[in-house]
């Protein structure tokens, strides 16, 4: 009989131990809960990140088919009266139909062009919104290797559903090299 009497304890005591293991397995999970939600962040006022998501994307295809030369592919970003406006000392160019040949003939004497974008911020108020990115692009001008650093500014308006660029300007970076360092003593 003492060999049923300790199984019937050691029993006993898988049970409690299972019951109190559940126990604290149930009472620990509104805790995690509770931890989870303080820990969320509230969302910021404005629209959904979801359309800031969508400018970032158009963003990325773009550049992809300007560094490609596609312009059929490109166009689908700007709006038809879009205005230009590059980093050279020139007038603002209107209209994608005056963009296009001017974009055309820049990428003509280029080869390999990479362009990379970094430092992106997009804001958006009800049908416009703005994207500012800083950029490097290397590439082969007339046979010469380049690099250019610059910055960019879109401004977007939401036509029939479609962000679209209704500006675009871009800024070159001029290189800047570091002053010669003076000698001691030296005025």
């Amino acid at each position: 009989m003492p060999s049923i009497q300790a199984n019937s304890r050691t029993l006993k005591f898988i049970a409690f131990t299972f019951a109190a293991f559940a126990f604290l397995f149930v009472s620990a999970a509104p805790t995690h809960a509770q931890r989870t939600k303080i820990k969320q962040v509230p969302e910021p006022p404005g629209p959904p990140v979801a359309e800031n998501h969508v400018i970032d994307l158009d963003i990325s295809k773009m550049l992809g088919a300007w560094q490609m030369g596609d312009a059929q592919e490109m166009h689908k970003f700007y709006a038809d009266d879009v205005v230009v406006v590059s980093g050279a000392w020139e007038a603002p160019i209107y209209t994608w139909a005056n963009y296009l040949p001017s974009y055309q003939s820049q990428h003509a004497r280029m080869s390999s062009p990479r362009i990379d974008r970094t430092n992106t911020v997009v804001r958006i108020k009800d049908n416009s919104a703005w994207a500012t990115y800083q950029w490097e692009l290397s590439a082969f001008v007339d046979g010469n290797k380049i690099v250019a650093r610059g910055d960019t500014t879109l401004v977007f308006e939401k036509r029939d559903g479609v962000w679209l660029i209704v500006l675009n300007h871009t800024s070159i970076t001029p290189d800047a090299t570091p002053a010669p360092a003076q000698k001691s003593g030296a005025q």
